[in-house]
């Protein structure tokens, strides 16, 4: 079950995103570059902007989020934040052309979940109960809120690598398990990095030194690994074209559907008279956890109001990403076309996959339709964040945000 302090932390709406945002552009510059490395603890992340689960879901996109910061800073100013919010882009992009790294966490979880021998070490972690000071609090904060800070999220994911030696994926799982904001490419891609397989042979290896300055002296572990070698992982392949995007067909009566990789189809799918309906797949079969389902399911009932006022169609929820039910929701609505906002790699687009031939089986398209934002950057994702980081004030201005 959801702990009701992440639903009450986190208010699923697009309206508390919008709020939050407001309230943070003013310290988007100087204050949050000085604050953003520190980890005061739960309820006490008045540096960061915590937009996380209202990124993730799109319910507020990067674009909105940029704009509104730069209206109130320089890009010199606000540098830190606005990178902050690329690298999500970023890992989004990369791991479009490189799905081999998504698969290949999923094999990897599958297969140590079967195999791993140490039992009572993975449940001593995922409980908080190492002994380890500071991982134990992380682990029960995550359970019980949903959110960590950045920086915790490194150092736990470090200590359970190097100092715990547990499996990375089951690590990335237990996060995509509990996280409000669990995310196929920042959270597998973030602990790819960890373990030294993102970058080959750079790790980032958790200091207790760092962690007590950086937690204001509240954690000060004991015998965390002082030295470890990179994980391996055989070479994967090169990256490849982003996939191709077709056009809606306007001659065709459309049926709307919204997923949880994009909340917000109202900010980039325009009105329109062959929308007949729209359908939210609110799936938890397809989400990691209870934390991030109930986030989305809450998510589901505010945006419904928000769908049928801006598309002047009929909105409903399901609960299951199933060829029947679309085939069913379609046939109501008289529709031949499914539109939706594109979905990335991740599990909601291999639930696609297993659907699309179905569907096309059935007479009905489906159309997924990509940001202008991601078809802007996500090329820019071949290889490093560094060369990544180079093009974001060339496509911001492209953006009309500079």
């Amino acid at each position: 079950m959801a702990s009701p302090n992440s639903i009450t932390a986190f208010p699923a709406s697009r309206a508390e995103g919008l709020r939050r945002l407001a309230s943070f552009v003013p310290h988007a510059g100087r204050d949050y570059a000085a604050g953003r490395g520190t980890d005061n603890g739960p309820g006490q992340h008045s540096h960061v902007s915590m937009m996380s689960p209202y990124l993730r879901y799109r319910l507020v996109t990067e674009r909105e989020v940029v704009r509104a910061v730069l209206s109130r800073h320089s890009l010199q100013a606000a540098e830190k934040y606005v990178q902050e919010v690329l690298w999500r882009t970023y890992w989004k992009g990369w791991l479009e052309m490189r799905p081999a790294a998504w698969q290949l966490f999923m094999a990897e979880r599958d297969k140590e979940r079967v195999q791993f021998p140490d039992v009572r070490a993975l449940q001593s972690a995922e409980s908080g109960t190492t002994g380890i000071d500071g991982f134990d609090d992380w682990a029960q904060q995550l359970v019980q809120t949903g959110y960590l800070h950045n920086h915790a999220r490194m150092w736990f994911a470090s200590i359970w690598i190097f100092t715990l030696r547990l499996p990375w994926a089951l690590g990335a799982d237990f996060f995509l398990r509990h996280l409000l904001d669990a995310d196929a490419a920042s959270n597998t891609l973030s602990w790819r990095w960890v373990a030294g397989l993102q970058t080959a042979g750079k790790i980032y290896l958790a200091d207790a030194d760092n962690i007590a300055r950086y937690t204001n002296g509240r954690f000060s572990p004991k015998g965390l690994a002082v030295r470890a070698d990179a994980l391996t992982e055989a070479p994967l392949p090169p990256p490849a074209t982003l996939p191709f995007v077709a056009t809606a067909d306007p001659g065709k009566p459309s049926l709307l559907m919204i997923t949880p990789e994009d909340m917000n189809p109202e900010s980039f799918i325009p009105a329109a008279p062959y929308i007949k309906a729209a359908l939210i797949a609110a799936d938890p079969q397809h989400l990691w956890g209870d934390t991030a389902a109930a986030f989305v399911s809450a998510a589901a009932n505010d945006m419904c109001d928000r769908v049928q006022n801006h598309y002047k169609c009929p909105c409903e929820i399901i609960t299951a990403l199933d060829a029947a039910v679309l085939r069913a929701a379609a046939q109501k609505a008289g529709a031949t076309q499914i539109i939706m906002p594109y979905a990335p790699v991740g599990p909601v687009a291999d639930a696609l996959d297993k659907l699309s031939l179905n569907l096309s089986q059935a007479g009905i398209t489906l159309v997924q339709i990509r940001r202008s934002w991601d078809t802007r950057f996500w090329p820019h994702a071949q290889k490093g964040f560094f060369p990544f980081k180079e093009k974001i004030p060339v496509e911001l201005g492209k953006e009309g945000l500079l």
